[in-house]
C-alpha cells in the first residue's frame, strides 16, 4: 500500500485543478471537488497507518531521480512511516472538516470556488511536507504553504486589513524561508545527497559546523512558519481571513509543518545540542510571552491565535529537551481541540456578527451545541483531565523535568506559569463569550441569536469527541506510542504520571477558580481589568510590531524613498538632460545645414578671413 502514497498529496492537487478550472462541468459545483478529494485523501492516510502500524519504526520509501543536475542528484518520491502516517491523517481529517464546515459558512460567497480550491492546493502542500523523500521536494511543499496561505489569508482582498494581513504573513514567513533554503543546502552538500533518509544516516559524518550550521538555518524557517518568536507577528493578524482558514492554519497546516519539520529531521538536531537550546530558548519566550498577549486580547478569534503561538512553543519546548514522542503527541491532540475552537468561534461570529467578546456574552442558551463542544476545547487547552491536552502537555513538561539542566528546568517552570496563565485566558475567554447576558454592540441592531447548521455543528461534535478520545492511549501506559510512532533513538520516553497530571490540573483549577470569582465580584466588567495599566503591554503585544516598525519597517520605506528620489532626480534627471541637450546639439546643427547657398558662401568668406587674420597675427609675432 505504500506504493500508493504519493496519492496522498494527489487526490488534494487534482481537487484544487477541477475546482478551480472545472467545477463548472462538475454535478454539485465546487464543493463535489473540494470534499471527494479530502475524503480520498483521508481514505490513503487511513490505509497509510494501516500498512504500517506492525512496525512503525520502519522506513518505506519510494523514490526516482528528479532531474540530472551535474551535480548532486535530486530525487521525487514519497518517505512513510509511523510519524508521516499519523500526521498525514491529521492532516486529512481537519482539511475534510474545514471542508464540509465552509459548505455553510462561505455560502454566498462569490469567490467560493477559488476558495475551496485553494483550500485543496493547502491540504496537498502540506501532505506533500508530510511524505517528501527528498529536501528539496519538501520545500516545493513548504513554499506552496506560503502562497496559499498568503491568498487565503487575503480572501477578502476588497478589505484593507485582509490585504496587509497576507502582505505580513507572506513577508515574515519568506525571511525565515530564506535561512530554510540555505539549511538544505548545507545539508545536502554536507551529505552528498538531498535524500532525507540519506542526510539523517550521514549525519554522524558530517562535520559538526556542517550539522551545526544545517540545524540553525532549519530553525529559521521553522521559527517562521510555526509563528516562534521572533517571527511570530503574522499569525494574529492573519486572522483577518475566513474563520475556517483560520481552523486550517492554527490547526494541520502551515503552523504545524514548522513542528513536523523538526520531529521529522531530529537526528540532525539531537547531532547539534546548540541548536537545541536555541530552540528551546525560543519556546520558553514564546509560550508564556503569546500567552500574556491572549490574557488581554478582546477579539476571539486573536485569542485563539496567541494561544496557538504559545502551544506551538510547547511542542517545540518538548522537542527541545528530548520529549519527542510528547512533542508530537501534543501537536495531534493541540490539531483537534484547536480546529474545534476556532470553528467554535466561527459558529458564533457567524450569529454574532462580531469578533469582539465584549460584544458577546449570554450565548450557551442560544448556541448549546456550540458551547457545549467550545467547552470541551477550552477544557483541553486549560490542561483539565480527561481531556486529551492534559496528558499531552504533561508529556511535555515531564520530559522537561527528566532532562533537567538550565534548559530542562527553564522548559518546566516557565511550562508550568504558561499552564496557570493559560487556563485563566481560557476560562475568561468562555465567561465572556457564552455566560452573562448577551451584551451586543453598542448602538448597533439586536441580532437573533441561534445555532449553526448540521454542516458546522457537526465537526464540532467530532472534532469533541477527538479531544477526549487522543488523550485514552496514554492513560494506562505507552501502549498507543509504541504502537503508532517510529521514536527515533536519543529521545525521551513517554511518560505521564499522574503526580504531573494533578499538580497542572491544580494550577490550572487554581487559574480557573481565580477569573470565575473576579468575573462573580463584577459581571460587567473584564476579568483582565485587575491587572490596571499592567495590562497595556499585554494588549499591545509587548510593543514588537511598533518596535519592527521603527527599526525595520520606517528604515526601509525611508531607503526605498531616497533610492525613488535619486532614480528620479539623479539617474532619470541625467537621461532626460543628455536628452535634451542632444535635442538642443541637434537643433542648431540643423539650422547650420539650412540649404541656403548664400549662407554657405557667407560661412566660408567668413572662415577664410578668420585664418588669414589668424595667420597674419602669428607672422607679426
Amino acid at each position: 500500500m505504500t506504493h500508493w502514497a504519493w496519492l496522498l498529496p494527489a487526490l488534494p492537487a487534482l481537487a484544487a485543478l477541477v475546482g478551480l478550472f472545472g467545477w463548472r462541468l462538475v454535478p454539485g459545483g465546487p464543493v463535489v471537488p473540494a470534499v471527494v478529494g479530502s475524503v480520498g485523501a483521508l481514505v490513503v492516510a487511513t490505509a497509510l497507518v494501516v500498512a504500517v502500524e506492525g512496525n512503525p519504526a520502519l522506513v518505506h520509501e519510494n523514490a526516482v531521480a528528479w532531474t540530472p543536475t551535474g551535480g548532486i542528484a535530486l530525487h521525487i518520491g514519497t518517505r512513510v512511516d509511523g510519524l508521516a502516517a499519523v500526521v498525514g491523517v491529521m492532516v486529512c481529517v481537519v482539511a475534510l472538516l474545514v471542508q464540509i464546515y465552509s459548505t455553510v459558512y462561505m455560502a454566498g460567497d462569490p469567490r467560493y470556488a477559488t476558495y475551496a480550491a485553494e483550500v485543496s492546493l493547502f491540504t496537498s502542500a502540506m501532505l506533500l511536507v508530510v511524505v517528501a523523500s527528498d529536501l528539496f521536494e519538501l520545500l516545493i511543499g513548504w513554499e506552496l504553504m506560503g502562497l496559499c496561505s498568503y491568498l487565503l489569508v487575503g480572501h477578502y482582498w476588497q478589505t484593507e486589513g485582509a490585504r496587509a494581513a497576507a502582505v505580513k504573513a507572506f513577508v515574515t514567513t519568506r525571511i525565515g524561508d530564506t535561512g530554510f533554503l540555505f539549511g538544505i543546502f548545507a545539508l545536502g552538500v554536507g551529505a552528498g545527497s538531498f535524500d532525507l533518509t540519506a542526510v539523517m544516516d550521514r549525519v554522524p559524518a558530517m562535520s559538526h559546523p556542517t550539522v551545526l550550521a544545517g540545524a540553525l538555518l532549519l530553525l529559521c524557517g521553522v521559527v517562521g512558519k510555526s509563528a516562534q518568536f521572533p517571527l511570530h507577528v503574522w499569525l494574529p493578524d492573519a486572522m483577518a481571513g475566513p474563520t475556517p482558514i483560520s481552523a486550517l492554519i492554527h490547526a494541520a497546516t502551515m503552523v504545524a509543518a514548522g513542528i513536523y519539520v523538526v520531529a521529522r529531521l531530529y537526528p540532525v538536531f539531537l547531532a547539534a545540542p546548540v541548536a537545541l537550546t536555541v530552540l528551546g530558548i525560543i519556546a520558553c519566550i514564546t509560550m508564556l510571552g503569546a500567552a500574556l498577549c491572549a490574557l488581554a486580547e478582546d477579539d476571539l478569534k486573536r485569542v485563539l491565535a496567541w494561544s496557538t503561538v504559545s502551544q506551538l512553543a510547547y511542542m517545540a519546548g518538548g522537542l527541545a529537551v528530548g520529549g519527542w514522542t510528547a512533542g508530537v503527541w501534543h501537536l495531534l491532540t493541540h490539531a483537534a481541540f484547536k480546529a474545534l475552537l476556532f470553528l467554535a468561534a466561527g459558529s458564533v461570529l457567524r450569529t454574532v456578527g462580531t469578533n469582539l467578546m465584549s460584544e458577546m456574552g449570554g450565548l450557551w442558551r442560544h448556541m448549546p451545541i456550540t458551547f457545549g463542544t467550545a467547552l470541551v476545547g477550552a477544557g483541553a487547552l486549560a490542561g483539565l483531565p480527561p481531556f486529551a491536552g492534559a496528558f499531552s502537555k504533561d508529556g511535555i513538561l515531564s520530559a522537561a523535568k527528566d532532562h533537567g539542566g538550565a534548559l530542562g528546568n527553564a522548559v518546566y517552570v516557565v511550562g508550568l506559569v504558561t499552564v496557570f496563565v493559560t487556563a485563566a485566558y481560557v476560562t475568561r475567554l468562555i465567561l465572556r463569550t457564552f455566560l452573562g447576558v448577551h451584551r451586543g454592540p453598542v448602538g448597533g441592531e439586536p441580532v437573533r441569536l441561534h445555532e449553526s447548521p448540521l454542516q458546522m455543528t457537526g465537526p464540532l461534535v467530532l472534532l469533541a469527541a477527538f479531544a477526549v478520545v487522543l488523550g485514552a492511549p496514554v492513560l494506562p501506559s505507552s501502549y498507543g506510542v509504541r504502537r503508532w510512532f517510529g521514536v527515533p533513538a536519543g529521545t525521551q520516553p513517554l511518560h505521564v504520571g499522574w503526580a504531573g497530571v494533578l499538580l497542572t490540573t491544580v494550577i490550572a483549577t487554581a487559574a480557573v477558580i481565580g477569573v470565575v470569582l473576579l468575573h462573580r465580584r463584577r459581571p460587567a466588567d473584564d476579568p483582565v481589568a485587575v491587572l490596571g495599566r499592567a495590562a497595556v503591554p499585554l494588549r499591545r503585544a509587548f510593543w514588537v510590531d511598533e518596535v519592527y516598525d521603527v527599526a525595520l519597517v520606517r528604515p526601509v520605506h525611508a531607503l526605498a524613498r531616497a533610492v525613488l528620489a535619486l532614480d528620479l532626480r539623479g539617474l532619470d534627471a541625467t537621461a532626460v538632460g543628455t536628452g535634451r541637450t542632444a535635442t538642443f546639439a541637434g537643433g542648431g546643427l540643423r539650422r547650420l545645414q539650412n540649404g541656403n547657398v548664400q549662407a554657405y558662401l557667407s560661412a566660408l568668406v567668413a572662415g577664410v578671413l578668420v585664418v588669414v587674420l589668424a595667420v597674419a597675427v602669428a607672422v607679426a609675432r
